[in-house]
């Protein structure tokens, strides 16, 4: 084995990005909430209040980030290639059940909410692990094109669920309505998808390196540089570094998830008091989510990319501090349809962000041998983002009862800007850890 040609490493990207356009389509969660929440009384199938649509969502992100650690065990064990077949089953059957029998809020919870997120998690972490190991010498792009297709991914799914092929409207599988017979044929895409991106989802040969390329020296004694020093995770959570990068990742993911399950919301209260009709503002709100999930997935390559030439750390603050700004700024931006658009399009891009510099500098911090399983603890603060960012809106939202003016939106957002500002204090005092 050691004597044969190694693939082509670029072929590891194609895969990865095949598996996370499927992995993805939790993203694209908002284009079901419409048929989901509409009253039996007028025309519905399901009667779902909106605080049940949204926490499917959410006990999807949350089953998904607390899975990759579990994924990150067993990728030792079963090796990365067999691991994405396990993702391919578990999120096509989850989907797959989804259409068949889940016709009520709990199936919909259990089939599409757990077993869906627990698919994600399964496979998320396969296409960064096997990333880094085939890229050392450029993880940031590499972490950033490996889930840009997660950013991406969202929109395929909610263009083709709508506009493009309208299949909530138009496909009526075994009788079983649009949004299920959607979940049906999606869940058989992500099947084939993520089983063929899965071929290619191999560690390179042992000591294989990139030709031409030596691995930097450690820049102290016993100092992690480029990923050169593999922590076990019981040696990294005793650091300071996985906490600062945890509590990081927390408050700008939070940031990001505020506003994608909520910017239909907003930018309907805010250009309805602009005295824009609610038909227009609803179409022009769908035009920004779209455009959001098109920087999503551009900034993960961006971002990545820009981080292997600034470093890491250089990134993150950056990243931190424009969206900070831009939640400072999101609700005067909101009853103008440019500026609604140009500041979901920043919020996505930074958002994007995390998810390629934050598995980089995992690697970077302790180690590319364990990224898999530490990566995995880090992302358990996105779970907990996932279920913050937007249960804090809805509160605010709900607290408003109905009332016209959408100053309100104003009290989250500052919350989640002041949160990315604290996390950029707490970035600015990071080191690579010591391994004693």
């Amino acid at each position: 084995m050691a004597e044969q040609k190694p693939m082509n490493r670029w072929l590891v990207v194609v895969g990865a990005i095949l598996i996370q356009l499927c992995l993805g389509a939790i993203y694209a969660w908002s284009v079901f909430t419409p048929k989901l929440t509409m009253p039996i009384a007028k025309g519905g199938m399901y009667g779902f209040s909106a605080a049940q649509a949204n926490w499917i969502f959410s006990v999807g992100l949350l089953v998904f980030a607390t899975t990759v650690i579990l994924a990150g065990r067993l990728m030792g064990k079963l090796g990365p290639r067999k691991l994405a077949m396990a993702s391919a089953v578990v999120l096509g059957a989850g989907y797959m059940l989804g259409g068949l029998l889940g016709n009520t809020f709990a199936m919909q919870l259990i089939f599409i909410g757990i077993i869906g997120g627990f698919g994600i998690g399964l496979g998320y972490v396969v296409p960064i692990a096997v990333g880094v190991k085939w890229f050392p010498d450029k993880k940031g792009m590499v972490t950033g094109l490996a889930v840009a297709g997660f950013g991406f991914g969202a929109m395929i799914w909610v263009k083709s669920a709508d506009t493009w092929f309208n299949l909530l409207d138009t496909l009526n599988l075994f009788d079983l309505g649009g949004v299920q017979s959607t979940f049906l044929l999606y869940g058989f895409i992500f099947f084939i998808f993520i089983l063929l991106g899965s071929i290619v989802m191999m560690d390179p040969p042992a000591g294989w390196l990139p030709e031409g390329w030596k691995p930097p020296a450690p820049s102290a004694a016993g100092t992690a540089a480029s990923g050169m020093l593999d922590f076990q995770p019981s040696e990294m959570i005793k650091t300071p570094q996985f906490y600062i990068l945890w509590f990081t990742f927390l408050v700008s993911a939070m940031a990001g998830l505020m506003i994608i399950g909520n910017i239909k919301l907003f930018g309907i209260d805010a250009m309805k008091a602009a005295g824009v009709p609610v038909a227009e503002a609803s179409a022009i709100t769908g035009t920004a989510l779209a455009f959001l999930a098109i920087f999503n997935g551009l900034g993960r390559i961006v971002w990545g990319t820009l981080s292997d030439k600034i470093g890491r750390k250089v990134a993150i603050l950056l990243m931190l501090l424009l969206q900070a700004i831009i939640m400072f700024l999101f609700y005067k931006m909101g009853s103008v349809s440019a500026t609604l658009i140009a500041g979901a399009c920043i919020i996505g891009f930074n958002f994007g962000g995390n998810f390629a510099l934050f598995p980089a500098a995992t690697a970077d911090y302790f180690g590319n041998k364990n990224v898999g399983l530490n990566y995995g603890y880090i992302l358990l603060s996105y779970g907990i983002a996932g279920v913050a960012g937007p249960q804090i809106a809805a509160y605010f939202k709900d607290a408003a009862k109905g009332n016209p003016d959408p100053a309100f939106w104003i009290k989250p957002f500052t919350i989640a800007a002041v949160a990315c500002v604290a996390g950029v204090i707490l970035m600015a005092f990071a080191k690579p850890p010591k391994k004693v």
